[in-house]
């Protein structure tokens, strides 16, 4: 065999694994559209195959059913958001700092999918969070516990219940997007998805945060 067929035959697997990578982002995507209005029940593989511009059976070869695409949605972020605060590398900061930089991490991965709470509305309410416990949040959810505890060890954060104030942590962060389709009849007047305004949330939440959880001075 020459190596000007060899090069050929070697250049074919990385060009199919780019393709096959790029198809099951875009089925991704389109599930997730199509699982946030409607659900797990509710969704229709015709309508997510529309949605990615392919055929049903593509749904079926990379993820076998729709319950397993369905997992592969709720997945996804966990493992964005776990590899972006992954590389934060938050140890080597005081822990104010990694606090804040976290803060600012979440609210910008929320601000590039404002729409994903419709994902977890569906799953809680049709699921009671039977896939989303599959998803292991709980990794995401110890980069903030960890930052929390090492705070109070420290002397920096006062006592806190690391687990509550992890939760009330992400209401701060994520309640501007989850809840934005009510929200914005609140104030009409203005854009709450500008690049501005999600500047000032941003800024109003690190603020916020680290002033209920700091230690205060005697």
């Amino acid at each position: 065999m020459s190596r000007s067929t060899q090069s050929k035959f070697s250049s074919k697997k990385p060009r199919q694994v780019r393709d096959a990578e790029a198809t099951k982002k875009q089925i991704l995507d389109a599930a997730e559209a199509e699982f946030s209005r409607n659900g797990l029940s509710g969704a229709r593989t015709e309508a997510i195959a529309r949605g990615a511009g392919i055929n049903t059976a593509m749904i079926y070869y990379y993820f076998q059913s729709k319950e397993g695409l369905y997992q592969a949605v709720l997945q996804r972020p966990a493992v964005e958001m776990h590899e972006g605060l992954g590389q934060l590398n938050l140890d080597q900061f005081p822990p104010g700092e990694a606090l804040k930089l976290l803060i600012k991490e979440a609210i910008a991965y929320e601000t590039a999918h404002p729409h994903r709470g419709m994902l977890w509305f569906q799953e809680a309410n049709q699921n009671q969070g039977k896939y989303f416990k599959q998803a292991n949040w709980q990794e995401n959810f110890s980069y903030l516990i960890k930052i929390l505890e090492r705070g109070m060890a420290e002397g920096y954060f006062r006592q806190l219940d690391p687990f509550l104030t992890t939760l009330h942590i992400i209401g701060v962060c994520n309640l501007y997007f989850n809840a934005y389709e009510n929200i914005k009849h609140t104030r009409p007047d203005l854009q709450l998805l500008s690049p501005e305004m999600i500047e000032q949330h941003t800024q109003a939440a690190v603020n916020f945060i680290l002033a209920g959880v700091r230690r205060s001075e005697d």
